[in-house]
């Protein structure tokens, strides 16, 4: 006797009489991965409370000088003295300086910048000199002091040069006259050691110590935008909702005619970008230094710079012309699945009816989220850096020489450093301030919590998303699998599904973010080991981190599709992750084809929706910001970089554009797999007739058969 060869994708559902929708007597699933998030969030808030008692965000405001003491600091006796000054700049030529981000010199807090060249041997013998000079050293010099005794104990600086302050740091006012280096207007200075010195050995001590200040520049510049403008981008995101939500309230009651208006306008938009760009192009002709490549230019602070080249508008043109002409090949061959896809659409607005708080939980998904980012935002701020400095309240001080020495980058103590070992074996050296950090237990496994935060912070996210993902799921299956709507469907379908999702299926939830999470975070490790290994010559590593880095990126895109589909079958069954999982892969593998033809081509139309809102709101804000509309130029803020809010209102917009548009999404994935689970129940017979509304059923060429009579 042969064996009944199984079906390769699993048995198609049976009938089942006495299923009504999502199962209302159900039990709690994944204990375990609950019970473990719930302890990884108490240990996500202790790490908080451990971050913001031993950071210290003054320490990124304030330049510190080699006591590590405050510069300018109210209330304290530097409060006058905001400036830094480097006692010999040359030595930020090291490259130790971009590795630890500290000149190996003596720097301390002074009023104001030295104005004149002078050297301590000329000012010594002058007593008016010597007073001016002495401002710039160290306390305890006296006019009885020898020369040599200041020099060889490191109270003063060997010379001064003529210093402008830039990010309250001191820094050689360098210039250019006739192609040379100049510093005060000379392209030689004497370096205090009976040297002459060209200028131009200043450049790079100069390009090493503020290769940092440069980048928190660029930050506070931004920073003071965002306190310009952040009025505008509010309004420019309300707008952006306002949109959101009238394409939506229009879809709702114009579905067909809205899908080919939106694919109409996004056409048309797209196409206004490529016009603009092109005119920008031209009008750039014949404009001096418009020609420079971007290669040449190299990177700049100043973004606005890159507008002033051709090659920047070239490339937007050539990009936004790729984007019109893949959009315009998929409608024409997509154009029959369109009308298919266009009913589904009218099928959710019809839903969406039923389950009108639905367009609102993207609200509360966006509290929540706002509320992880913040955390996350606080909680990385105050025991870290941007520039991979602690803040945390321990200063160190390390062996800083100029010529070789066994003990250099040791950790030393000031206070008694000219009576150690390591003094004698080094007399150069000197023990100056390094950095905040410490030797404490939080400080050893600082990058690990650093680590953790990230970790937790992608967890809570995915977490929040998941969660209403598998609420709007078991609402909208109550729509579909209500016999007579809405009487049978709940009260309140979005609050029921709230309930049964947090009461059953968070640890559900915390599983299926939790293989998210891993993902993503082995992501943004290769991220990382693809920036330090740039450089990098060997080829094999290269195309091995390439590769990796594609196959976790379709990793994550396949986790994400099946974790959708999971959730949607846990709010209709209220099973495990795993089964429901297996559940919803093996229905959406049984019918292939149909996955193809709906719920993509669906997906496809839901994104130009997003585009289109995007590239509005992008436009309005763009010549906003821009000044480029005389009506706007007396109301748009005055900006570092006009690009700022511009980017901030995009992001914003799409973000907001996919939180209404998730609804419809969301929607249409669930009635696509109740559609699919319907058609393996029933048959439209009068015993088991289709639940599928009848526009559906024409679409699909399905229909139901008379109903005996009564």
């Amino acid at each position: 006797m042969e064996l009944e060869e199984k079906p390769k994708y699993g048995e198609p559902r049976k009938y089942d009489p006495t299923f009504k929708g999502p199962i209302q007597n159900r039990g709690c699933t994944d204990i375990v991965c609950c019970i473990l998030f719930i302890l990884a969030i108490i240990a996500y808030i202790a790490v908080g409370i451990l971050a913001w008692s031993q950071g210290d965000p003054r320490k990124v405001i304030y330049p510190t000088d080699s006591k590590g003491q405050f510069c300018g600091q109210a209330g304290t006796p530097l409060e006058n003295k905001r400036l830094l000054f480097y006692f010999n700049i040359m030595k930020c030529a090291s490259p130790m300086v971009l590795l630890e981000f500290q000149c190996p010199t003596t720097q301390m807090c002074v009023e104001n910048c030295p104005e004149k060249f002078m050297t301590l041997v000329k000012a010594y013998s002058n007593k008016n000199d010597f007073d001016y000079y002495k401002q710039f050293c160290k306390e305890g010099v006296t006019n009885t002091m020898g020369i040599t005794e200041i020099l060889k104990l490191g109270l003063c600086p060997a010379m001064l040069t003529p210093s402008k302050p830039f990010t309250r740091r001191c820094f050689p006012a360098l210039g250019q006259k006739g192609g040379v280096i100049t510093v005060g207007n000379n392209s030689h200075f004497d370096d205090g050691r009976g040297t002459i010195r060209d200028a131009k050995d200043l450049v790079d001590g100069v390009k090493n110590a503020t290769v940092v200040i440069e980048a928190r520049q660029v930050v506070m510049k931004i920073f003071e935008d965002y306190t310009h403008s952040w009025y505008w981008i509010l309004i420019g995101l309300v707008i952006a909702m306002l949109t959101s939500l009238l394409f939506i309230v229009l879809l709702r009651f114009l579905a067909g005619i809205m899908v080919w208006v939106m694919i109409a306008l996004v056409i048309l938009v797209i196409g206004y970008g490529i016009f603009h760009c092109y005119m920008e192009y031209a009008s750039l002709k014949g404009e001096p230094g418009a020609n420079v490549t971007l290669q040449e230019l190299g990177f700049q602070t100043d973004f606005s710079v890159y507008l002033q080249i051709r090659q920047t508008w070239l490339a937007f043109m050539i990009i936004l012309a790729i984007v019109e002409v893949i959009i315009i090949l998929l409608l024409i061959f997509l154009r029959k699945r369109i009308l298919i896809a266009v009913a589904l659409i009218k099928e959710a607005s019809r839903a969406i009816r039923y389950v009108m708080s639905s367009l609102f939980y993207p609200l509360f998904t966006f509290l929540l989220l706002a509320m992880v980012i913040a955390y996350w935002a606080v909680t990385a701020v105050y025991p870290f850096t941007l520039c991979f400095l602690s803040t945390s309240n321990e200063p160190v001080y390390k062996v800083f020489n100029e010529s070789a020495c066994e003990h250099s980058r040791k950790n030393c103590d000031p206070a008694n450093y000219t009576t150690t070992p390591m003094k004698v074996q080094c007399p150069d050296s000197e023990c100056l301030f390094a950095f905040y950090g410490g030797e404490t237990v939080y400080h050893k496994y600082l990058i690990g919590l650093q680590f953790y935060n990230v970790f937790l912070f992608f967890w809570c996210a995915n977490f929040v998303t998941a969660l209403g993902q598998m609420t709007l799921a078991g609402a909208f299956a109550s729509y579909y699998w209500a016999f007579v709507k809405p009487d049978d469907m709940p009260a309140f379908p979005v609050f029921s599904a709230l309930g049964r999702s947090l009461r059953y299926h968070t640890g559900t939830l915390a599983f299926g973010s939790l293989i998210l999470s891993i993902i993503q975070i082995i992501r943004v490790l290769l991220e990382y080991l693809d920036h330090k290994l740039k450089g990098a010559q060997n080829k094999f590593t290269k195309f091995l981190l390439c590769c990796l880095k594609c196959c976790f990126w379709c990793l994550e895109k396949f986790i994400k599709f099946l974790n959708r589909n999971a959730y949607i079958m846990v709010a209709i069954y209220g099973k495990n992750f795993c089964t429901s999982a297996r559940d919803a892969f093996l229905l959406l593998m049984r019918n292939m084809i149909r996955v193809a033809v709906l719920d993509k081509v669906t997906d496809f139309l839901l994104f130009l929706g997003k585009l289109l809102i995007v590239g509005l709101v992008g436009i309005f804000a763009f010549f906003f910001f821009s000044g480029r509309v005389k009506a706007f130029e007396n109301t748009a803020p005055n900006l570092h970089y006009y690009w700022v809010p511009i980017l901030t209102v995009v992001i914003g917009s799409y973000l907001i554009a996919h939180g209404f548009f998730s609804v419809y999404a969301m929607c249409v994935d669930t009635l696509f797999l109740c559609f699919l689970e319907d058609l393996e129940r029933n048959d439209g017979s009068p015993e088991r007739p289709y639940l599928m509304p009848e526009s559906l059923r024409k679409v699909l060429n399905k229909k139901n058969k008379n109903q005996p009579a009564e």
